[in-house]
């Protein structure tokens, strides 16, 4: 297992929560002129700006053109709910559990899928799964950064780049704040 480390460098302003965060340096309501409300998203204005969201999201993220982009309803949560129960099953899935995500995932897998091949590789709280035991010839799903305690992958090295398995990453406190390794992600999940 190894060993939690305090970060050497603290954010100016550590107020960061799920819920109402600090706002940008000059923020008003007048930002929020043009907001997106109470329109279909399949109308022409709907459309155009689902594409300006997912251009602007692939320049900012540095996301390779091989990859696509989609925009669903229910967060991080739904939209790992929906790759998990459309995508695996076809092998045998390995299972990194530490923090209550990389748990949820788990216990979906387990208990509301029911898999035939699934192996949860878990760890206390504070602590992160033995990624020397994963096998990438099997699907792996993971949470790069654990919400609660910060607890990390290091980097990507783990991830076999001729795999045959897919990698499912929970990237949500992750994918803003970390490089994230592409070519080693295959679905990637994240809320705004």
């Amino acid at each position: 297992m190894n060993t939690p480390q305090k970060p050497d460098i603290r954010p100016e302003n550590p107020r960061f929560s799920s819920g109402p965060c600090t706002k940008i340096p000059g923020w008003s309501l007048d930002q929020l002129s043009d907001v997106f409300a109470g329109r279909s998203h399949r109308s022409a204005i709907g459309k155009a700006k689902l594409k300006e969201i997912i251009t602007r999201t692939r320049d900012v993220l540095e996301i390779p053109d091989s990859h696509l982009i989609g925009i669903v309803p229910g967060g991080d949560t739904g939209a790992m709910e929906m790759a998990l129960w459309s995508m695996l099953g076809a092998r045998g899935v390995d299972m990194l559990a530490w923090e209550n995500f990389g748990a949820t995932w788990a216990i979906d897998a387990t208990d509301q899928l029911k898999l035939d091949d699934i192996r949860v590789l878990d760890a206390p709280y504070g602590g992160i799964s033995d990624l020397s035991q994963v096998d990438c010839d099997r699907d792996v799903v993971f949470t790069w950064n654990g919400t609660s305690s910060g607890v990390r992958v290091p980097n990507a090295d783990w991830i076999d780049a001729d795999r045959k398995g897919l990698t499912f990453c929970d990237a949500t406190s992750a994918v803003f704040a970390m490089d994230l390794t592409w070519d080693k992600l295959d679905v990637t999940t994240w809320s705004w």
